[in-house]
Order: structure tokens, then C-alpha cells, then sequence
């Protein structure tokens, strides 16, 4: 007995299968793939020359797919990209910003790596949105930023590493390092902690940001270049450095009292410049007043002495007229200053003559009570 006899064949009434499910109507039905050939084909027909797969029609088919997929060679570079021409996988050249051409998939394929843009990662420190403020807001990372000195004291630093692509090395860049930006952080923070480790917290925290910045930096490219990462640091710099949050009252304290030893320091070194430079200068003019001084007394005690002898030599030779002539030269010297009165004791003048004794001139005047109160009252 035929099963569309049986009401729903050998194993139940009704439409059912063999298995106990009839036909489902869940949504609209698939199209027919043998009517989307059957379609394909008639549209194909009317557009070939003739209605019909002729030799021509299959040659403009093939020629038409030839030229299309000539041109999807082309490709265009922007401003901060670099193009990597790859063939069958294989780096085999690197392209400039601008209208490209490379031979069409799957001879040639390009990556397209923003090798002329400078890229920023910051360790310590980190970007989260702030609803309160509607923007992003820094947040500090403990685990990256907590570092410990040659001294063996913790310090915080923040810093921000600048790096890009070497021109040279895009191949490098995308062949060798599979996580470029987390290989670029790993390499700055692990520099970062070397070059603290080696120092000690007072240079680190007052002037030797930039001596510590130079060495990071030289240390991240020798290590990204023994990586072959074709990665360029360009600049790094130190956000913050500060002691951990729970000393850093007693660091302040500890940095003000050092500043007011330098300005003290500095103070005195400064009285010391200008005084000693005047002391000396004191003590030269002194040595020179006394030198010329001495050459001085010399000189006249040699004058006097040859004169001495000049004299000498002519008294021995004329005893008499020298001994006048000095007695003449000393009175003329010593009367020559002073008044004179000549009296030539005269008869004539005897009786023309008072004899007058000046005592109020000779003895000393005392100072009147008058004049000592004035003079006591001015000096109170």
C-alpha cells in the first residue's frame, strides 16, 4: 500500500515523517538556488553578443576580469601611513605616502602601519572617564609607577614615552614584534627601573631629571634594537617624581630644610667673596704704603748722609767759614718764620721805651662758669 495512502506513511496518521514531525512553516521559504542560476544565465545570455556564449562573448569575459583585476592593484598611502608590499608573503618593498601600484591579489598584497605618526604611552599613570566631570581624568598605577633607588628608598614616577616607527624598519615592526605598544611599555618601564635602581633619590627628586631621562631613553633603543623592532624612541619625559604618598610630608620637610642649608651656605660664600677680595686688597695697599715709605726713609737717610759728608768735606777744608756759614744758615732757618723786632740800644731810644710784660698772654686762660654750663647743657 503506497504511504501517501496510509495518512501520514508506516508510522502514524495524519502529515507526519518518519520521525514524528510534519512539515514546518517557520517564516518565508529560501529562494531556489537552480531558479538563481536559471536567472544568471538568461541575463548573461542578453548581455553577450548574440544572446549566446559564443568564442567572442567568453573572450570579452575574460579580458573584462582581466582589466578589473588589473586595476585593484592600485591603492592610495595617507599622510601617516607607510605602505608594505607584500609578495606571496613576502616583504619585498616599502612605499610613500600617495597613489600606489602593486601587482593584483594574490601575487602582491599591502599593510598599511601608521609608521609617520609619533605614538605616546604613559606608565604610572592612566586615562578613565569621569562621569562627575564628563571628560577623562589621570589616574595613578602604584604597580608601574612605585620604584625602588640604589639607596634603597621608593620613589614614585610617572612617566610618558614618545616613539614611532624607524622608516627603515616598518618590516621589522610588523614581522618580529607581535604586540608592538605592550613591547614599547614592558621595555619602558623595565629601562626606567634599571636606571632608578642605579641612582640614588636625591639627584633623582631635585636636578638629574634630565641626565635620567638621557639614559632611559638610550637604554629602550639599544634594547627595542637588539629586539629588531623597528621602533624609534623619540623623547622620553618624566611626568612626575615624587616619594610615596604616605612620606612624602616628611620628604617636603626633609627638601626644605636642605634648600635653606644651600641659601645659607650660599649667603656666607657670597660675604666671604666680597669680604676677602677687600681684606687682601687692604693688606697689598699696606705692604705698598709701607715699601714705598721704606724706600722713602732710605732714600732721604742716603741724601742726608751724602750731604752730611759734602758738608765735612768742606768744613775740614775751611774750619772757620763754615762753621759761620752753618750758624748764619740755621738762624735764617729758625728766625726766619717768626716776627722780629730790632733794637739797636740806642741813647736816643732809651727813654722812648716802656717796658711791658704781657701776663694775661702768658698764662693760660680759665673758662669762665657761663661758658661751662653752655657748653655742659649742649653736650646732654
Amino acid at each position: 500500500m503506497p504511504w501517501k495512502n496510509q495518512g501520514g506513511g508506516p508510522w502514524g496518521s495524519g502529515p507526519k515523517g518518519p520521525w514524528g514531525t510534519g512539515p514546518q512553516s517557520a517564516g518565508p521559504r529560501p529562494p531556489d538556488l537552480e531558479d538563481l542560476l536559471r536567472r544568471g544565465q538568461d541575463r548573461l545570455q542578453q548581455l553577450l553578443p548574440g544572446g549566446h556564449f559564443s568564442s567572442m562573448g567568453i573572450a570579452l569575459v575574460v579580458v573584462g576580469a582581466l582589466v578589473i583585476w588589473g586595476l585593484s592593484g592600485f591603492f592610495r598611502v595617507q599622510s601617516e601611513e607607510l605602505g608594505v608590499v607584500l609578495r606571496f608573503g613576502k616583504h619585498v618593498r616599502t612605499v610613500q605616502p600617495g597613489l600606489n601600484y602593486h601587482l593584483p591579489y594574490p601575487i602582491e598584497t599591502v599593510l598599511l602601519p601608521k609608521a609617520l605618526r609619533v605614538s605616546t604611552i604613559s606608565i604610572g599613570m592612566t586615562l578613565i572617564d569621569d562621569p562627575a566631570r564628563r571628560g577623562r581624568t589621570m589616574r595613578d598605577v602604584p604597580e608601574e609607577s612605585l620604584m625602588l633607588t640604589g639607596d634603597e628608598n621608593i620613589v614614585d614616577v610617572d612617566f610618558t614615552v614618545l616613539w614611532r616607527i624607524k622608516p627603515d624598519g616598518v618590516g621589522d615592526f610588523l614581522f618580529n614584534i607581535q604586540n608592538p605598544e605592550g613591547t614599547v611599555k614592558a621595555v619602558a618601564e623595565s629601562a626606567m627601573r634599571e636606571v632608578i635602581g642605579r641612582s640614588q633619590i636625591q639627584p633623582i627628586l631635585t636636578g638629574a631629571r634630565t641626565t635620567t631621562e638621557q639614559n632611559v631613553q638610550e637604554l629602550m633603543q639599544k634594547t627595542l634594537d637588539t629586539y629588531g623592532a623597528g621602533v624609534l624612541i623619540t623623547q622620553v619625559q618624566m611626568q612626575k617624581v615624587d616619594p610615596p604618598q604616605q612620606v612624602i610630608d616628611s620628604f617636603r620637610d626633609v627638601q626644605a630644610a636642605r634648600a635653606d642649608l644651600e641659601r645659607l651656605q650660599n649667603e656666607a660664600q657670597t660675604y666671604a667673596n666680597r669680604v676677602i677680595p677687600e681684606a687682601r686688597g687692604r693688606a697689598a695697599q699696606i705692604v705698598q704704603a709701607a715699601e714705598g715709605y721704606k724706600e722713602q726713609a732710605v732714600a732721604e737717610a742716603k741724601g742726608q748722609s751724602a750731604r752730611f759728608l759734602k758738608v765735612y768735606d768742606e768744613y775740614k777744608k775751611a774750619p772757620d767759614v763754615t762753621r759761620q756759614r752753618i750758624y748764619l744758615e740755621t738762624m735764617e732757618r729758625i728766625l726766619g718764620g717768626s716776627e722780629k723786632l730790632v733794637y739797636d740800644g740806642g741813647a736816643s731810644g732809651q727813654n722812648s721805651i716802656v717796658p711791658y710784660l704781657p701776663l694775661s698772654e702768658l698764662t693760660p686762660r680759665r673758662p669762665s662758669a657761663t661758658t661751662g654750663q653752655q657748653q655742659g647743657g649742649g653736650t646732654r
